[in-house]
C-alpha cells in the first residue's frame, strides 16, 4: 500500500526513527503533542497510519512513527530476516519490535518536541501492536503521559498466539521463556500499573466488531479493570484498511469514525 500524502505533512527523524507529523489547526507551538505507533496489520508504516487516522481537525501535533523492520525501517533482507523471526514470532519478533520501539521512545519524543517546537502534553495512540508499544511505553518509562487511545490493541500476548494459532493452523511451542513473556505482557493483568500513570478517564479503548473475538474480549477485560472507556465500532476489522487500495485509507467509513472518536477525544484531554 502507498499511503496518501497529505497537505502539510512534514516527515524526518528523531533520535533515528523516521516519523510524520501532521501540524495543529491551532498555535504550533504550544500545542499538544500524539505520538501514535501502527499496525503489523495495515495500515503498518507511519505514513500509512498517517493517511488512515490524520486525526482530522485536531488542535495537536500529531506524529506517526514506523515500528522497528517496518515502514521506512523495512530492511534490505526482510525476507530472510521475516523468516528466521517467523521460527518463533513472539519472542523472534513481536517481543522485540516492542521493546525496541520503547527503548527509543523517550529519545523520540525529546527529539520530536525540539524538531517541532510542541511544547504541550503528550498523548499516546497504537493499534494492534502499536497499542502494546502504547502500553508498555507508558508503564516501562518516567515520560510523562496525559492519555492514552488504543485502536483494537493486543492486549496479552496469549491472545496474540491464539489468533495466530487459528488464523495459521499452527500450534505454538510455549518454552519456558515464552511463558516468561506472556506473562509480563498482560496488560489485562497490569492494569493497576495502567492506573498508576493516568486516571482512567485519560484511557480509551476502540474495538472493531468484526476484530478477531480474544482481542475484543480482552478490551472488555481492561475497560472493566480500570473503569474506563470502551467504543466498539460496528463493522471494523483487525486491519484499519485495505492495502490494496490506498484511496481507501482516508475514506472508509470506518476509519473515519475511529478518526472522528479519537480526535474530539484527545481534544477534550490534552
Amino acid at each position: 500500500m502507498s499511503a496518501l500524502r497529505l497537505p502539510h505533512q512534514r516527515t524526518g527523524r528523531a533520535a533515528g526513527v523516521p516519523y510524520v507529523a501532521l501540524p495543529p489547526e491551532g498555535d504550533p507551538g504550544s500545542a499538544p503533542l500524539i505520538v501514535g505507533w501502527p499496525m503489523l496489520d495495515s495500515p503498518r508504516s507511519a505514513a500509512e497510519l498517517a493517511a488512515a487516522l490524520p486525526l482530522a481537525g485536531s488542535n495537536a501535533w500529531r506524529v506517526f512513527v514506523d515500528l522497528p523492520l517496518h515502514g521506512a525501517r523495512t530492511p534490505d533482507d526482510f525476507e530472510r530476516v521475516l523468516g528466521e523471526a517467523l521460527t518463533d514470532p513472539l519472542l523472534r519478533l513481536h517481543v522485540p519490535v516492542v521493546r525496541q520501539a520503547v527503548r527509543e521512545f523517550p529519545q523520540v519524543v525529546a527529539g520530536l518536541r525540539a524538531e517541532l517546537g510542541a511544547t504541550g502534553p503528550l498523548g499516546l495512540v497504537g493499534g494492534s501492536l502499536g497499542g502494546a508499544v502504547a502500553l508498555t511505553a507508558l508503564t516501562a518509562t518516567t515520560v510523562p503521559v496525559a492519555a492514552v487511545a488504543l485502536v483494537n490493541p493486543v492486549l496479552t500476548a496469549r491472545s496474540l498466539v491464539a489468533v495466530a494459532e487459528r488464523e495459521f493452523g499452527v500450534v505454538y511451542p510455549w518454552t519456558p521463556e515464552a511463558v516468561e513473556a506472556s506473562d509480563r505482557w498482560d496488560f489485562v493483568a497490569r492494569a493497576a500499573e495502567i492506573a498508576e500513570r493516568v486516571p482512567a478517564s485519560a484511557v480509551l479503548l476502540v474495538s472493531g466488531g468484526a476484530d478477531h473475538a480474544e482481542f475484543r474480549r480482552d478490551a472488555a477485560l481492561l475497560r472493566d479493570a480500570l473503569g474506563t472507556v470502551l467504543v466498539t465500532v460496528p463493522g471494523l476489522a483487525h486491519a484499519l484498511t485495505d492495502e490494496a487500495d490506498a484511496a481507501a485509507a482516508a475514506s472508509s467509513p470506518h476509519t473515519e469514525a475511529v478518526d472522528a472518536e479519537l480526535a474530539a477525544w484527545f481534544d477534550a484531554r490534552l
